[in-house]
This record gives structure tokens, C-alpha cells and sequence, in this order.
């Protein structure tokens, strides 16, 4: 639980920096580039992502539950898990009006990712986890809202409902990849397998 517990606190640290620091990234910014700002928050990002998964693989074999979901929640997650692709998806696509009507596509994404998570699973490791991927969420949400207020950030201008059904095809296909195979491949566990 220890390596888990490290691996947020890096990952989600560094991606808070701009959020409870913005000075500290202003310095390296200033003193040496850019690029070694992107270089130091890559190598943290990555090294937070490793311990996270090795860390939660090892806490799962390890930790009990917090709570038994009922069966209904977990059918609940897969639909949930669906919109959170498409959201994704539509973060990185021109604006459609689900980029525009949400804002932070990709935010709301984790969010509604981390929620589904925890629906999902009872596990005192899987509550550790999405719980603090949600709270993180939130929180830079807010943030992201504070810098649009003060003018530090614009979002951009509808373009296209084209781009609306882009992202509900692709993200739909990559829910479909998610569920099919590759969650069972990266985490060891089918999401299909319910109860």
C-alpha cells in the first residue's frame, strides 16, 4: 500500500503544481526553460504512474473491503465507463458541443471514470485509488475554472456537431476495445465479470 500511496502523491503532486504552486513552475520555467519543466514533469508523471500500477497490483492481493457493491452498481460502472470514452475522446477532437458544453472533456472523463471505479469496487486499495483521482479531478476543475475567470485561459468556439459524431463513434470503439480486452490485459480482470 506504501509504493501505491507514493505513486499519488508523485503523480497527482506534480499535476498540482500549476494548481497550489504556480511559482515553484515559474522558477524552474524561468531558470531553465521550458523544456526542462515538460522534462521534469514527464519523468515524475511516469515514475507516479509505474508505482501507481505496481503499487496497486501488490495492494490488491494484500487489502480487504470497505464495502461489497451490489451487483446492479457494477452494470451501472459499464455504462458510466461509456460516456468517460467519449468524453476522452472529445477533448482531444476540434470543439463539438460536447467539447463545448463541458469545458474539460478530459477532466470530466476522470471524473466520471474515478465515480464508475468506485461504484464498482469495495477494495480499500480501489477506493484509495479512485477516490483521490476523484477528489484530484475536482479539484483541478476548480482551478481550471479560477484561471478562466481571471482571464489566464480561453475555450475554444464551436465548430462542428461533426466532431460530436466522431466522438461518439470512436469512443465508442475505444469502450468497446476497453471492455473486449485491454482492461483485462493491463489490470488482470474483465469488467464483463460481474457479481
Amino acid at each position: 500500500m506504501a509504493l501505491l500511496i507514493l505513486g499519488i502523491v508523485i503523480f497527482l503532486g506534480i499535476h498540482l503544481v500549476r494548481s497550489f504552486a504556480p511559482g515553484l513552475r515559474a522558477s524552474v520555467i524561468a531558470r531553465s526553460g521550458t523544456g526542462a519543466w515538460h522534462a521534469i514533469h514527464g519523468v515524475s508523471a511516469l515514475v507516479g504512474l509505474g508505482l501507481i500500477a505496481y503499487g496497486f497490483d501488490q495492494a490488491r492481493a494484500t487489502t480487504g473491503m470497505l464495502y461489497t457493491p451490489p451487483t446492479f452498481l457494477a452494470h451501472i460502472a459499464l455504462t458510466l465507463m461509456l460516456i468517460a470514452s467519449i468524453c476522452l475522446v472529445a477533448a482531444y477532437l476540434p470543439p463539438g458541443k460536447i467539447r463545448t458544453a463541458t469545458k474539460h472533456p478530459a477532466i470530466l472523463a476522470i471524473k466520471i471514470w474515478a465515480l464508475a471505479h468506485l461504484l464498482a469496487n469495495g477494495e480499500t486499495s480501489s477506493v484509495l485509488l479512485f477516490g483521490t483521482f476523484l477528489v484530484w479531478a475536482v479539484i483541478l476543475r476548480i482551478s481550471m475554472k479560477k484561471r478562466w475567470r481571471a482571464g489566464e485561459i480561453s475555450y475554444p468556439a464551436f465548430v462542428s456537431y461533426r466532431y460530436d459524431l466522431i466522438a461518439i463513434v470512436l469512443g465508442a470503439a475505444l469502450y468497446g476495445v476497453i471492455v473486449w480486452k485491454l482492461h483485462e490485459l493491463v489490470i488482470g480482470v474483465s469488467p464483463m465479470v460481474v457479481g
